[in-house]
Formats: C-alpha cells, sequence, structure tokens
C-alpha cells in the first residue's frame, strides 16, 4: 500500500488511487475471482431479461418495458464500476486521473438515480394496474412511458452533474490521493478535498432527500393505497395474483433504498468509511443481481418464457 506522507509531497496533476481490500496474494485471487464470477452472472441474468422480453410478444406490456430498462440500467451501473475495481485487485495500485474519476462519478450518480427515479415510475404502473384496471391501457400508455422513462434519466442525469462539478470545483492537495473505497463515489471524494466541505455537504443531502426520500415517499404511499386494493378483492385467488404482481418490486425497493440510504443519508458524524464500503457492495453487486433472481422466481411471465426459450431452443438437439 502506498504511503501517504511521501505521495502527498509530490508535484504533478491531481489523481486517485483505491484503497486495496487485501495484500495477501491469495485472498486477491479470491476476490478477484468472486466479484468477477458476480459480474458475469449480473450481465447474464439481466441481459436474459432484456432479451426474453423483447423476444415474446405477451410481455410487451408497460410493466415489462420498465423492467426492461431497469435491467439495462443494473448492466450499465456495474460496469461503470467493476471492470476498474478489478483491474485494482490484482497487482499495484493504478492511478485514475481527476477527469476521470469525475467522469465515473458522474455516471455513477446519474445511473444511480435513475434506478431509484425508475423504481418509483415501476409502483405508479403497479398502483393504476391494480386500482384502475379497466383503464389501466389507456392511462399507462406507451408513450407515456418513454416519457416517464425519459424524464427520470433527465433528472438524474441534471442532479448529477451539478454535484459532480461542485465536487471537482473543490482543491485537492498533493499528486496522488488515496481514496477508501473502490470507486469515485461521493461521501469518499469529498473527504479527500482540503478546503470547506459543508456547502457541498448539504447539496449532497439535499440530492440525498431528492433521489432517495421522495421516492421512497411516493411508493409507500402508492404501496398503501395498493394494499387498501388488494383487501378489497373478494377472492382469495385474485388477491393472490395481485399481490405477486407487486411482491418481486417491492422486495428489490427494500434492498435498493435501504442500502442506499444507509450511505448517503445518515449524518455524516456517524458514518464510517469502510462501513460504506461493506456497503456500497451491496448495492453494487447483490442488488443487480439479485432484481433477474426475483423477477424470474416471482413471476410467473418471466420465468414461463425462459423456459418455453430455452425447451425451444433445446427441442432440435433432443430430436
Amino acid at each position: 500500500m502506498l504511503a501517504r506522507s511521501p505521495v502527498l509531497n509530490q508535484s504533478g496533476p491531481t489523481e486517485f488511487v483505491f484503497r486495496v481490500f487485501t495484500t495477501v496474494p491469495e485472498l486477491q485471487v479470491l476476490l478477484f475471482v468472486l466479484f468477477l464470477v458476480l459480474y458475469v452472472m449480473i450481465l447474464c441474468g439481466n441481459t436474459a431479461i432484456i432479451w426474453v422480453v423483447c423476444t415474446h410478444s405477451s410481455l410487451h406490456t408497460p410493466m415489462y418495458f420498465f423492467l426492461i430498462n431497469l435491467s439495462f440500467l443494473e448492466i450499465c451501473y456495474t460496469t461503470v464500476v467493476v471492470p476498474l475495481m478489478l483491474s485494482n485487485i490484482l497487482g499495484a495500485q493504478k492511478p485514475i486521473p481527476l477527469a476521470g474519476c469525475g467522469a465515473q462519478m458522474f455516471f455513477f450518480v446519474t445511473l444511480g438515480s435513475t434506478d431509484c427515479f425508475l423504481l418509483a415510475v415501476m409502483a405508479y404502473d403497479r398502483y393504476v394496474a391494480i386500482r384502475h384496471p379497466l383503464h389501466y391501457t389507456r392511462i399507462v400508455t406507451r408513450r407515456l412511458c418513454v416519457r416517464m422513462v425519459v424524464c427520470a434519466a433527465g433528472l438524474a442525469g441534471l442532479l448529477s452533474l451539478q454535484l459532480t462539478a461542485l465536487i471537482f470545483a473543490l482543491p485537492f492537495c498533493g499528486h496522488r490521493r488515496e481514496i477508501n473505497h473502490f470507486l469515485c463515489d461521493v461521501p469518499p471524494v469529498l473527504r479527500l478535498a482540503c478546503a470547506d466541505t459543508r456547502a457541498r455537504q448539504a447539496v449532497l443531502y439535499a440530492v440525498g432527500v431528492l433521489v432517495l426520500a421522495v421516492p421512497c415517499l411516493l411508493i409507500s404511499a402508492s404501496y398503501a393505497l395498493i394494499g387498501a386494493a388488494i383487501l378489497r378483492i373478494r377472492s382469495a385467488a385474485g388477491r393472490r395474483r395481485a399481490f405477486s404482481t407487486c411482491s418481486s418490486h417491492l422486495a428489490v425497493v427494500l434492498l435498493q433504498y435501504g442500502c442506499c440510504s444507509l450511505v448517503y443519508l445518515r449524518p455524516r458524524s456517524s458514518t464510517s468509511e469502510d462501513e460504506d464500503r461493506q456497503i456500497a457492495l451491496v448495492y453494487t453487486f447483490v442488488t443487480p443481481l439479485l432484481n433477474p433472481l426475483i423477477y424470474t422466481l416471482r413471476n410467473k411471465d418471466v420465468s414461463g418464457a425462459l423456459k418455453h426459450a430455452f425447451g425451444r431452443k433445446a427441442a432440435p438437439d433432443d430430436a
């Protein structure tokens, strides 16, 4: 690991290095293989969802349109982080320039924020489907779906651009700074600035409220109304069917918002850099990996389409 005191006295353009997980070669190899396998599983699982929804006309509905956008976001989200992370696990620390760190932060925050907004949009979709089933196709049109996804991505990009610009307008003393993380996330980079960061901390908290707290409140309100509608359904089969369409989405929401809130909405005085890095592993690997599993295992339409597709491909080989 690099010694901090002599490094900070070097001159030259500012660049960053990520703190290593371990210096033990055997553990480095083990972590590299583990994270690589998880990354490949994330790519395969989410790509399978996109493929099966796009190739089965029965799944061309608003709910599955949002689902393939969520899967696409998960692929991009992990790809922004994991390849660079893997390259830094084995061997010497590889520096990332200031501009590269800023670019990673911008795309990471943009994709993560879009993910959160999209989950709120999906909650609205389920609300309309259950509360107003007869008017669902008239209310949730293809044009509205596209507009909501574009607005979610646009708002996330705007917030991310402003936040990233504010962070990297700060001075970073020294030539090479070590980030106690595996990516250029906002809190660990902000800790390295050699200036008063209270105004930026306030902006980060405000963005966190807009991205996490507000959508979470909207989702909670949607599910409160959905729950009331489900209880009014007379048949037990109808209640189970309505609940099954929402339970998968709700499981993803709890995991995503719970982990992100622990990092971005906790007071700085109660946070630990090591804890933030561990929690970040959850929403970098676990959530994108569980999304396809949750939606395929608990969604009969998607799992049935996957079985049909793979069964149809295997049939000529068995003949």
